[in-house]
This record gives C-alpha cells, structure tokens and sequence, in this order.
C-alpha cells in the first residue's frame, strides 16, 4: 500500500513538473534564466534578503536539465506509442478489420523462419555469455530471430503509415542558447551543432574523445564540433594551464593538434610537460612558452567556465547538440540518436 501511495505521488510530480515546463518555456537562457517568465520570483529570504528562483535553478542547472530531458523522453515515448495506435486504428478502419487483424494480417501472413545457419551465427557470437549446449538453446534463438523478424514487419508497418497519414509532431525538446564560441571544426552551415564543455584533464573526456572523432567522421559535413573549456580545478590541479597551452596553440591555429596530442597521450600536463607536447606538433616554442607563461588566456578560460555554471554544467564532457544537453562520457548510439533526431527536424 505504501509503495502504491509513493507511485502515485511520484506520477503527480512528474505531471507537475511536465505541465509546468509546457506551461512556461522550454527554451532556456545561457543567462541561467531557465525558467523566464518566473526567474525573479522569491522563493526564501535569508536576513531580509531574498532568494530568487533564477538563483536557486542555477545552482541546481544540471540536475533540472536531466530531469527535464527525462520527462521529454517519457512524453516523446508516450507520443510516438499514441500516433501509431491512431494510425492503426484508421488503417485498420480502412480495411474494415480490428487493429489486432492488420497487425496480424502484416507481421505473421507468410510466416517468417528461422534457419539452422542464422541459429548457428548467433550462438557463435553469443555462446560466451550463454553458456550453454546449442541443442539445449536452439528453441530459445529461434524464437528470438522469430520476434526480432516479426518486430520488423510491424516497423516497415509503422514507416509506412507515417508517410500515408502525414503524421507531423509539435512536440520540442528541451534546449539551451549556448554560444558557440571557442575552437571549431566542421562547417560553420552544418545542421546540427555541438558544443562541448570539456577538462583535457578528466578521464571521462579522455573516454568520449574517440566517440566523438567517429561522430565527426560519419556525419562528415553535417556536424559541427565546438569546443569550450571548463577545467575542474579542484579535481585536475594542472587542467587550467592545459586549457590555456590549448588556446596558445589556437593562437598559431594547431588547436586541435594539441587536443589530440593530449587526449592521445598518456604524460602528464604539468607547464613543462605541456611544453614538450607543444614542441612536439611543431609550435613557435618561444611565442608557446610566453603565451603560456604569462597566463594571457586565463580569463577567456574563466568566462568558459561561467558559461558552463549558467547552464548548469558541472561536470565534463557536458555536450550541446543544437541545445539540447548530454552529460557524461555518452556511448555513440545516444549521441547519434539526437544528432539523427536534430536532422530529422531539419536543423534547429
């Protein structure tokens, strides 16, 4: 009883929250306003002085922009489900049967069949993990290749109808204004923008490094990658000057050769270090070492970082494609996901 009181409670905090971000905005300032219309309300007072709801979202950017890429992948989920079973209800209406019967006059007319070669295939790849006599198995993979056959035909289905019935979706995710300032590769007209807020220190930036490369490599011309730097002092002691030695190499337009060379190496990022590395890709030494030295980049470091905290970054890599937010060392598949999803809607 108690965990069905819970649910229930949890389910009119999502609706709460959910109608509330349709209500207002779902477009959110770099200023940290991430609700405008209400950023100036007085949410507490502390010794007269009061606390704003703009300030209190601040604080609390990262964790409402997951929440709030929660609740839009919940309802985009909800939706999807909702146009197909209208779509299959009017094309089972057409044809004068249930929506069980088009179903079924699709996916199971000719029935697919699993062959002992594509039984074979899987539990070659699978037998590690499966651990267990192919004979003792086999039923179970032929169901698998069975459902995993039908599952298509409902797909082709479901594709099929969307271009019949013009099906056009309204609903917007989530996205920040984020400038995209900073180092760049990729054309300045392609469709989808990322913007990444990264610490040439932190190992989970080291992991999204390669993701990304392959990002670029498949979407060739139609992503553009910026970089922006949020080195997290109090756990990468040597992440500033790193970030720092990158915009010197910028200065002498080898950025990306210095990223790569320390995402890619496995020394250290000491001023010493950095300056191996710098000699390394065939900088100016004496115009890299006076660069780096007198700190000339350090405040466009500093106003990096501040962009990132108004947006409620606070931690690396934290990506931007097109606004939309992804924190974390995010595998391919996700990142891909969006990027598809931002060319589907034609570039925003």
């Amino acid at each position: 009883m108690k965990s069905r009181t819970a649910l229930y409670i949890l389910s009119l905090v999502v609706v709460a929250l959910f109608t509330w971000g349709i209500a207002t905005s779902t477009r959110i300032k770099s200023t940290g306003d991430a609700i405008p219309t209400t950023a100036s309300e007085v949410l507490a007072t502390v010794g007269g002085e009061e606390i704003t709801r703009n300030e209190v979202e601040t604080n609390a950017g990262a964790q409402l922009a997951q929440l709030r890429s929660q609740i839009y992948d919940l309802t985009d989920q909800a939706l999807k489900q909702t146009i197909d079973g209208k779509m299959l209800d009017l094309e089972a209406e057409k044809r004068g049967v249930d929506r069980d019967e088009l179903i079924s006059a699709v996916v199971d007319s000719n029935p697919p069949v699993a062959t002992e070669a594509q039984i074979d295939s899987v539990y070659e790849a699978f037998k590690d993990q499966i651990d267990q006599p192919r004979e003792e198995i086999a039923p179970q993979i032929e169901a698998f290749l069975l459902n995993q056959a039908r599952r298509a035909r409902f797909d082709s289905l479901i594709s099929a109808l969307r271009e019949d019935y013009k099906v056009v979706s309204y609903l917007e995710p989530p996205r920040f204004e984020v400038a995209a300032t900073g180092p760049a590769k990729g054309p300045e007209s392609a469709p989808v923008t990322i913007v990444e807020f990264s610490d040439f220190d932190c190992p989970f930036c080291k992991r999204i490094y390669p993701t990304l490369n392959q990002i670029m490599d498949d979407y060739d011309g139609r992503v553009r990658l910026v970089f922006r730097q949020f080195p997290l002092h109090a756990l990468h002691p040597n992440a500033q000057k790193a970030a720092e030695a990158s915009l010197c190499a910028d200065e002498q337009g080898k950025f990306w050769e210095l990223h790569d060379a320390i995402f890619e190496g496995s020394g250290g990022l000491d001023v010493a270090s950095l300056k191996a590395r710098a000699a390394g890709i065939g900088l100016d030494q004496g115009a890299f070492d006076s660069c780096l030295d007198s700190g000339e980049f350090a405040d466009q470091v500093a106003a990096d970082v501040a962009a990132g905290r108004a947006l409620g970054v606070s931690g690396t890599p934290a990506l931007f494609i097109n606004g939309r937010y992804l924190s974390g060392a995010q595998p391919y598949e996700v990142i891909a996901r969006v990027i598809d999803d931002e060319l589907e809607r034609g570039g925003a």
